[in-house]
């Protein structure tokens, strides 16, 4: 059984991969442990897969998988755990910002005890106006939001116990909000200080397009952490204020019809209106609830991926 197990997504990393795949081959070479590397090609128009898959042929403990297009660093990260056959599954990005020499100091700090241990770029070398200022600010509203006060959610160098991560839904941006999807099931959540070094090769993959997503996430995981427990009271609440506004502009629609400065047909439109929203607000309450109480089964961990559309490239690589 393999003890570690480290996922790289990839992207246009062509000059990277290489020197990537040696630094961590170096760091995992003086452990007493069962290692894997697994490589995800995050559908890549340059010469990423080749550059991985030559190395695979090369040494045994890398694995290759290709995505037929892009889709995202998030679904790429999620291919890769699935595929994982480690109990203890370690995630950094494939820039050479993130050092493969922190990765023995995560696997210690997991022994102690710790279900997740995450990384924090205390020295990190990247613009301050545009990268860290604008991190520091979004780091502040997640932990407000989550209750889970991470110091550096954006550093993908993060360290899960198998049997946690896997059991997490991953899409979008959710990969920098694992720590609190997580919290509600009590997990033991350690911080580490890593190392952080400037690009070396290409471009920046983020940009600011990537804010509004991660807001929406946020949302979302506000919500589930809120409401899963009894999504029918929460919702109910929700919809109260609509209801109660609703039946009071209907009657108020009743008072108004002798008065011929007023418009009453408006009014109650608006009533209705209101009215229709507490309803679906309720009914969607009522779904929640039947589905925390029966459970999903069989649900794909990453749906906009399909069987064709996920090519694993390990031990049989032409």
């Amino acid at each position: 059984m393999t003890d570690l197990s480290i996922v790289v997504p990839l992207y246009n990393e062509e000059q990277s991969v290489r020197p990537l795949f040696d630094a961590i081959a170096a760091a995992i070479d003086p452990l007493d442990q069962k290692v894997e590397v697994i490589f995800v090609d995050d559908g890549s128009r340059d010469n990423t897969f080749k550059v991985a898959k030559k190395i695979a042929l090369e040494d045994e403990r890398l694995r290759v998988v290709k995505f037929r297009r892009n889709y995202g660093q998030t679904p790429a990260m999620a291919a890769g755990i699935d595929l994982a056959r480690g109990t203890v599954i370690v995630t950094m990005d494939g820039d050479l910002q993130n050092d493969p020499s922190d990765i023995p100091n995560f696997f210690a700090k997991m022994e102690e005890g710790f279900d997740i241990v995450v990384g924090w770029r205390f020295n990190r070398q990247d613009k301050l106006v545009s990268r860290k200022i604008p991190s520091k600010i979004a780091n502040w509203i997640i932990g407000k939001v989550t209750g889970v006060p991470i110091k550096d959610n954006g550093c993908s160098l993060k360290a899960f116990r198998a049997d946690v991560i896997k059991n997490v839904p991953l899409y979008s941006e959710m990969h920098r909000f694992i720590p609190a999807m997580v919290s509600i099931a009590g997990p033991r959540i350690a911080e580490i200080k890593v190392k952080h070094h400037a690009r070396q090769f290409g471009e920046s993959k983020y940009g600011i397009s990537r804010v509004y997503k991660v807001l929406l996430d946020l949302m979302t995981i506000k919500t589930i952490s809120t409401f899963t427990a009894r999504p029918l009271i929460w919702f109910a609440m929700l919809s109260m204020p609509f209801f109660v506004l609703s039946i009071g502009m209907l009657i108020s629609s009743l008072f108004a019809m002798g008065n011929p400065d007023s418009n009453p047909l408006s009014m109650a439109g608006a009533g209705l209106l209101f009215g229709t929203f507490s309803f679906f607000l309720l009914l969607g309450g009522g779904i929640g609830e039947i589905i925390s109480r029966t459970g999903l089964k069989d649900v794909t961990r990453y749906p906009l991926l399909t069987a064709k559309d996920l090519t694993s490239e390990s031990a049989k690589l032409e």
